[in-house]
This record gives C-alpha cells, sequence and structure tokens, in this order.
C-alpha cells in the first residue's frame, strides 16, 4: 500500500494570514455587515450551508443564508487556536478548517449557545488578496437550527 505525502499544512505565515482573515470576516458577522463582508467573497462564490443545499453566487448566499442567520445570532467567532489551514504547494489555494461559536436566541429572546464548523477554500488572487471561493458551515450536532433574534442590518 502507498504511503500518502504529509498533510499539506500551510507554512507558519499563510496560517496567520488565513486566520486574520477569518477574524476580520467574523467581524463583521458580528455587526451585520454585509457590505464590509463582501470584498473576502467571490462573486461566483459555491457554498453548502444551514439553509441552503448549494448556492452559486455571493448576492444569493447573502439573501438565502446571510439574512436568515447574521440578524438573528449575535457573538460569531471562529475558533482560531483550533483552526487548521491547508495549502497547494504553490501557494495560490488555502483551506480552513475551523470551530466556530455564536449565540442563538430562543422565540422568547432566551440565548443559548449555538456552536458550528467550517471548511472555507480560499483562492489567492494577483493582489496577494485571498477571498473565499467556497464555503460549508454547519451546526453542531443538536444545536437548534432556528435563532430568533432580531438584528439591523449595518450595511448592505
Amino acid at each position: 500500500m502507498p504511503t500518502n505525502l504529509p498533510l499539506p499544512e500551510a507554512d507558519p505565515a499563510t496560517s496567520a494570514t488565513i486566520k486574520a482573515w477569518l477574524a476580520r470576516f467574523a467581524a463583521c458577522v458580528r455587526e451585520v455587515d454585509y457590505a464590509s463582508a463582501y470584498p473576502f467573497w467571490h462573486d461566483a462564490i459555491v457554498i453548502f450551508g444551514t439553509y441552503q443545499e448549494l448556492v452559486k453566487s455571493r448576492q444569493r448566499w447573502t439573501d438565502t443564508q446571510w439574512d436568515n442567520v447574521w440578524p438573528r445570532t449575535a457573538d460569531f467567532t471562529f475558533d482560531l487556536e483550533n483552526t487548521m489551514v491547508l495549502a497547494s504547494p504553490d501557494g495560490a489555494m488555502a483551506v480552513a478548517v475551523t470551530p466556530w461559536t455564536s449565540t442563538g436566541f430562543q422565540p422568547d429572546g432566551t440565548p443559548f449557545d449555538r456552536p458550528g464548523r467550517a471548511t472555507i477554500v480560499l483562492a489567492k488572487q494577483p493582489d496577494g488578496r485571498w477571498v473565499g471561493v467556497h464555503s460549508h458551515m454547519s451546526l453542531g450536532r443538536g444545536v437548534p437550527q432556528d435563532s430568533h433574534g432580531k438584528r439591523r442590518v449595518k450595511a448592505r
């Protein structure tokens, strides 16, 4: 049986850059600031999520997933200490495998822990920016799918 190559873990600089990207994006989620979040993602992104099986386009993702989650939850953050970043040997693509946490709300406003996990594929652009080209976020087992928060969208 052939031996596999080692897992393609990103070098420390790439890992730090991707984790900083995650932290900046999470701040947009916490602020419910779609306009500031758009540059993080490719216009033609392909995603899977809690509310959608398959979405192609950042605008459809915003309309179908973000609108159903961001204003209804709070305190979103990625667990950067437990995030693994993989990278292609040429440095053109990276994958963040990361747990996240947030706060959900029962219909009566009672908060509950709302953890999950994400796999985000990023492509490095010619100008050096990383742009998300695929995202799959899912809730942890047994976590209620619906949250009933009512926060305002800061910017579209």
